[in-house]
């Protein structure tokens, strides 16, 4: 019989939009741009047409980079005789981690608002930062029911 672990999560970065999202901004956005660029070209000011294409490239290259993030995620299974950290980056590049609950501190790490502004892992050999993408919010959330988890494992 395989035991069940305590607590998982799988933590993975916040995607405001789909890429059917980010097509239709960016229509949406190049057909604004385009009202004041043909006002702008009919008065002779052609320039401004192409400053404002770029405007729009830009906006598109910014939404698009932060979409490939998509792959990168962090999977924590807290087990009764060991905790398991798995942070895959967006590349694919893999590092585990694994601890022992009993030598474990988690401390949450606040800024002058009392907003949560990190989650670390505290052994005798360092520290490491779990969830580094997540917003203050759901760092908040995680934090709320991964130490009473841990508390319970090292009971």
């Amino acid at each position: 019989m395989t035991q069940s672990p305590l607590f998982a999560a799988l933590l993975t970065p916040h995607r405001s939009l789909s890429p059917k999202g980010i097509k239709l901004t960016i229509a949406i956005f190049a057909g604004l741009a385009a009202i004041p660029g043909l006002a702008f070209f009919s008065m002779g000011a052609w320039p401004v047409v192409g400053l404002m294409g770029i405007d729009v490239l830009i906006l598109y290259w910014a939404l698009t980079a932060s979409l490939k993030d998509k792959d990168a995620f962090e999977e924590i299974t807290l087990w009764p005789d060991a905790l398991d950290i798995r942070h895959v980056t967006k590349t694919g590049r893999e590092t585990a981690l694994s601890f022992n609950p009993f030598f474990v501190r988690f401390s949450v790490v606040r800024d002058n608002e009392d907003r949560v502004t990190a989650l670390k892992i505290l052994t005798r050999d360092g520290e490491f930062e779990v969830g580094k993408f997540l917003t203050p919010d759901d760092k908040a959330s995680f934090a709320a029911v991964f130490a009473p988890a841990l508390h319970r494992a090292k009971a």
